[in-house]
């Protein structure tokens, strides 16, 4: 007898040191230290950000703002992502619910036949015999089982595993919501940018317009002077396939209007249909303040370097919960009902009223290697997040500066073509004049012709990426999710 108590204590010694050295958890992984961020950008200290102005402010074009209007209405990413918030914050609520005790109502009916030669049927054919009981109290051979009450689970919370995973739960629900800021950004400058290319293609349309009546004209004259022996049939196929050219060009952009129309009405969540403009792109104007401000500021604006931010908190705290898991933790179970053999029995309280209270501290020494994974994993996703978090404030580091120099440099761009528009522009009127005085070659007339409408052409693509660049500024600083 006294050897079987030694085995027991060495038993429970055992256990206890398994018990206690499945606790032992390792260091977690170190992030590495972030490259500096500039202070400026491109050296220009600004104290106010284009970002921070609202879309209407931004965007002054009535028609735009109404596209825009109708996008974030009717887009349907925008309302996807409305519903990717929704199931963030489920998450969260989710993972609140389980730092609760859990209470459920219970009713429940079971049967049970003991066997003859187990304990429970011999003591309770044997305690049928007894003069101690009524008997209403005598057991029935197979035992009835009727619970009418509630139950109650708890794992209490002492190293703060359950408040890691919430922690972790509710940063993904932040990042869910800067998600959505994200498309909302996206879709606002998406529908701009094709609204700014819309209008350069309008644009362009309306200089080939312009320039087939102008070598209509030309194939006129061309003939009336063939008739007048003035000029050869070859001067007159040259001036009609010049013309066949442009008209040509015309059908293309006709297409590509058409295709980035119903690109547009996509954005906007409707099928395809006409999109009113207002005015010409030559007549658009940048907006009076397109200032980048500081880097900080881009930072706490911009949606996608947010969501990296919370992504990466999440998976630290996921890391957290994952090293918790080797600790032990401690379980309360509860109950409280009404219980008895006899359903006619049940009510007859307080003999049937039945409660208990269950509780235990478990740890795992066998399922290890299955925590370790999981810790190794939550290591490398921390990892990603942080590599992730980094991309994204070098890439909107990178847009702003790039979209800063390029609406400058667009603009000295489109100076420069207007003055050459205009230059060749009178190059067209002397050619013409010198054509009909015999003093200028048919040739000389179509080269000065193609150059002007190159020209017209390579203006309204200059303006077009100047606009296109003060869009992208605007998405790159996060602005037009407010």
């Amino acid at each position: 007898m006294h050897s079987d108590i030694i085995r027991l204590k060495h038993l429970y010694y055992l256990l206890l040191l398994a018990l206690i050295s499945s606790c032992k958890v390792g260091e977690p992984i170190q992030l590495p230290a972030a490259r500096p961020m500039p202070a400026t950008f491109a050296g220009i200290q600004d104290t106010t950000s284009a970002g921070d102005l609202q879309w209407r402010e931004f965007f002054a074009d009535p028609y735009l703002a109404g596209l825009i209007d109708t996008a974030l209405q009717n887009n349907p990413d925008v309302l996807g992502a409305v519903q990717q918030v929704e199931i963030a914050r489920a998450n969260f609520l989710y993972s609140k619910g389980i730092l609760l005790p859990q209470l459920e109502g219970v009713a429940s009916a079971g049967v049970r036949k003991y066997g003859d030669y187990t304990m429970d049927g011999v003591g309770n054919y044997d305690t049928n015999f007894s003069t101690n009981i009524e008997e209403k109290q005598q057991i029935p051979n197979p035992v009835p089982d009727y619970f009418l009450g509630v139950r109650s689970s708890w794992e209490i919370d002492l190293w703060g595993k359950l408040r890691s995973a919430r922690k972790a739960a509710y940063n993904r629900f932040l990042a869910s919501e800067k998600g959505r800021q994200l498309v909302v950004t996206s879709l606002v400058a998406d529908v701009a940018y094709v609204y700014y290319e819309l209008l350069a293609l309008h644009n362009e349309l309306d200089i080939l317009n312009k320039n087939i009546e102008l070598q209509k004209h030309a194939v006129e004259i061309s003939k009336i002077q063939k008739e007048g022996g003035r000029t050869t049939e070859l001067g007159v196929q040259q001036f009609t396939a010049q013309l066949l050219n442009t008209q040509s060009r015309k059908a293309a952009i006709q297409q590509e209007i058409i295709t980035l129309e119903n690109q547009l009405n996509q954005l906007l969540g409707r099928y395809p249909q006409s999109v009113a403009l207002d005015k010409s792109l030559l007549e658009q104007q940048l907006p009076a303040q397109l200032k980048a401000g500081i880097p900080s500021g881009m930072l706490h604006r911009r949606p996608d370097i947010r969501q990296a931010e919370l992504l990466l908190a999440a998976s630290k705290a996921d890391v957290d919960a994952a090293r918790k898991a080797f600790l032990p933790s401690l379980s309360i179970s509860p109950y409280l009902g009404l219980n008895a053999f006899d359903a006619s029995l049940l009510f007859a309280t307080p003999a049937s009223i039945a409660y208990g209270l269950l509780g235990g501290v478990t740890a795992p020494i066998l399922n290890r290697t299955k925590l370790k994974a999981q810790l190794r994993r939550s290591d490398a996703e921390k990892m990603q997040a942080f590599y992730a978090y980094q991309k994204a404030v070098q890439t909107g580091f990178k847009e702003v500066v790039t979209n800063m120099q390029g609406i400058e440099n667009y603009r000295k761009v489109a100076d420069l073509k207007a003055q050459e528009v205009a230059v060749l522009q009178n190059a067209v009127t002397t050619s013409n004049d010198l054509y009909r005085a015999g003093y200028a070659s048919y040739l000389e007339i179509i080269t000065a012709q193609r150059g002007v409408l190159e020209a017209e052409l390579s203006l309204t693509n200059s303006k077009k990426l100047m606009f296109q660049s003060m869009v992208n500024l605007y998405r790159a600083l996060g602005g037009g999710w407010q």
